[in-house]
């Protein structure tokens, strides 16, 4: 059975690309370019699902929304935004909106949405839980517009309500405890006690009496019992920072946390009941850790419910200016824009992020300190910092990469690239080849070793792009 569809946008290549996906798929389109008009289309014809922009001429989105629930409360409502920010997703979300889509989104999301929510319909299933925003939690204090933002946005306004363990994964630096306080702080739990624990910090011999507390006499120096931070905690939540610095007979004893709500101190012959919703966050590779047995799977999945991915500085540049205003601005300055140029904004986004925001609110105020009150120059920034080893270099080859790959995506223009790895290849292939044979004096055997390759592979590189040395005795 057809669809009614209700797209209220007023951009045009986006009603009309939605009008035609659907139509195509034999849905009914209907387009309005206010809210005023889509809330008068909803009342003469009530739609299955509504597509609804946040910035509208006249009434925008977000007000819109609760009216069109009014109007039309059977329908599903996708909220579109290519402006939003945490605030926006949670608000969304709060309002009883089906879904969220940041701009641009490719038309499969779309039509992914209208099945989902066409599915529910079908099935009865509960609505979405309603978040209430505390009014100094500050959400925005998470700060982007870019599409992989918008994506972290959404699912915090998803999982906040909940009770699911979410687990945080991203680089040092991109802001883990941040999201961490952010679904507390959206969360039903929001006006007990938020308790972050770093592992690393830790005594690595006390960590089990840390987290579970002890008995006294449990073990030497024990004088008296002690609760544990776990307990301390118990209402409220507990972000677990550094995940895979928990010993594995720890996990074991977090593991019943989770599963029965249950605490048993060091010494102890009973366990004590506590309620903890338990966020997590790593920027270790964990499904590694699991594979080499030094973290239990069991715990991995258990905590593992619903996972965040924070995206490094460098997947978010656009973000940079936007945070570089806001970090002057905590910096005490009374008008951090005059101290902001293009130039200022160019040299950030060029240069190698590898500490991610952290580092470039270091950098900022750094920067701040130098220029004295006048517009920031580059040569007003530290150095870039080094993480040192094959990571630093690993990240700088990364960016390399991404940037030369955007590059090659604009000159393709119109036309759909179809060979990008084979000119990535073409390009790379000689550069490590040269540097390979160089530091070997031109031994063909030893560097197909170091290059993990056949020697005949070798001597059909060297063919490629050496056909001057093809002649040349191969080495025994």
């Amino acid at each position: 059975m057809p669809s009614r569809i209700l797209v209220i946008d007023d951009e045009e290549p986006i009603t009309w690309a939605l009008r035609r996906a659907f139509e195509r798929l034999g849905d009914h389109v209907h387009v309005a370019a206010s809210a005023e008009d889509g809330l008068a289309q909803a009342r003469h014809n009530a739609p299955d699902v509504i597509f609804l922009d946040v910035r509208l001429p006249g009434m925008d989105g977000l007000t819109a929304l609760s009216k069109l629930q009014a109007i039309a409360p059977l329908a599903a409502v996708v909220v579109m935004t290519a402006h939003g920010n945490l605030n926006t997703a949670v608000q969304a979300v709060a309002g009883g909106a089906f879904d969220y889509l940041a701009k641009p989104f490719e038309l499969a999301k779309a039509t992914e949405a209208v099945e989902r929510a066409l599915r529910k319909r079908q099935q009865n299933e509960p609505e979405h839980a309603r978040l209430h925003l505390e009014a100094d939690a500050s959400p925005d204090a998470i700060i982007g517009h870019s599409p992989v933002m918008q994506t972290v946005f959404k699912r915090i306004a998803l999982a906040a309500p909940t009770e699911a363990c979410v687990m945080i994964t991203g680089e040092s630096g991109t802001g883990k405890e941040l999201v961490a306080r952010a679904l507390h702080a959206n969360s039903p739990r929001r006006g007990q006690i938020f308790l972050p624990i770093h592992i690393a910090a830790l005594n690595p011999n006390l960590v089990e009496s840390e987290l579970f507390g002890h008995v006294k006499g449990s073990f030497t120096g024990a004088s008296q019992s002690r609760p544990g931070l776990l307990v301390m905690a118990d209402g409220g939540t507990v972000f677990l920072d550094e995940l895979a610095d928990i010993p594995l007979p720890v996990q074991a004893k977090l593991l019943r946390v989770l599963e029965r709500q249950e605490v048993l101190p060091v010494g102890a012959t009973s366990p004590q009941t506590v309620n903890v919703r338990i966020i997590s966050a790593t920027n270790a590779n964990l499904s590694s850790e699991v594979r080499e047995g030094r973290f239990r799977p069991d715990l991995f999945f258990r905590l593992n419910v619903y996972p965040i991915h924070l995206p490094p500085l460098r997947d978010r540049l656009d973000d940079i200016p936007e945070l570089a205003l806001h970090f002057l601005h905590r910096f005490g300055l009374e008008n951090p824009s005059s101290q902001w140029t293009v130039a200022t904004a160019a040299f950030l986004k060029s240069r190698p992020w590898p500490g991610n925001v952290r580092e470039l609110r270091n950098a900022l105020e750094h920067a701040a300190i130098e220029a004295r009150g006048g517009p920031l120059q580059s040569e007003h920034f530290p150095t870039p910092m080094s993480l040192g080893g094959s990571d630093s270099t690993s990240q700088r080859l990364r960016s390399l990469v991404q940037e030369w790959a955007r590059e090659c995506i604009r000159e393709s223009g119109a036309t759909e690239p179809s060979d990008l790895y084979q000119r990535l290849i073409d390009a790379v292939e000689p550069a490590l080849l040269d540097e390979v044979l160089g530091r070997l004096d031109g031994n063909r055997l030893v560097a197909a070793r170091w290059l993990g390759l056949a020697r005949a592979t070798v001597r059909k590189m060297i063919r490629k792009h050496h056909p001057e040395l093809t002649d040349e005795p191969e080495e025994a």
